[in-house]
């Protein structure tokens, strides 16, 4: 990705104090967010501090990233860091005794906490892309991404097109959708390699 990619540019305005580039931030990277806590297994009160720490460092922060499209790795970094804090300290104060079992709280395999920013980060580059399709793709794409997917007729209909021209049209739309920017950056990434390319766009429902 380029320092003109969609995260640079939403975290230049968020440093800039831009409020809406903050609400899209915080929509887009709390499931990550929240993923790693969970997988943690941090009691109620100590997650909903993790979570509220993690946004009070990136409010510090935002402003010294030296790789702004990096944020997302930057996010996921923090918070696991913050719940192995927050566990080492329940493990100093816990009596230990000997004739119970132990409920020590094991930390988040690296290859889980991984998937699930591979999984944010494939969602956000298709929302991304997609946005930057014409309005034909995009109506012909969310139509057909629905579930269950409608008859090739009931689009036809729907959309005013022949039938003939759906499929054509829709393998043209994707083309453009995997030529974005944003899709482009994501399966160019080492992390998106290890999918299967076809996968990432054919079987990921647009705006999961």
């Amino acid at each position: 990705m380029t320092s003109a990619s969609p995260i640079a540019a939403l975290v230049s305005a968020a440093a800039e104090g831009d409020q809406g580039a903050w609400n899209e931030i915080v929509d887009r990277y709390t499931p990550l967010v929240v993923s790693v806590i969970y997988k943690h297994r941090l009691r109620p009160v100590d997650a909903a501090d993790v979570n509220q720490t993690l946004w009070l460092r990136l409010v510090e922060q935002i402003g010294r990233l030296r790789e702004p499209e990096a944020l997302p790795g930057w996010i996921m970094t923090t918070t696991r860091n913050e719940c192995l804090r927050v566990l080492r300290v329940q493990q100093r104060t816990h009596l230990y005794d000997p004739l119970t079992e132990s409920d020590a709280l094991e930390p988040a395999e690296d290859a889980e906490v991984e998937a699930d920013l591979l999984v944010v980060e494939r969602r956000q580059a298709l929302r991304d892309g997609f946005a930057e399709l014409t309005e034909q793709c995009k109506r012909l794409l969310t139509k057909l991404m629905t579930d269950p997917p409608p008859s090739y007729q009931v689009v036809s209909e729907e959309l005013a097109m022949p039938v003939g021209s759906i499929g054509p049209t829709r393998i043209r739309c994707l083309e453009k959708l995997r030529k974005t920017p944003a899709i482009s950056a994501f399966l160019g990434s080492p992390s998106a390699k290890t999918q299967v390319r076809g996968g990432v766009l054919g079987a990921a429902r647009l705006g999961q």
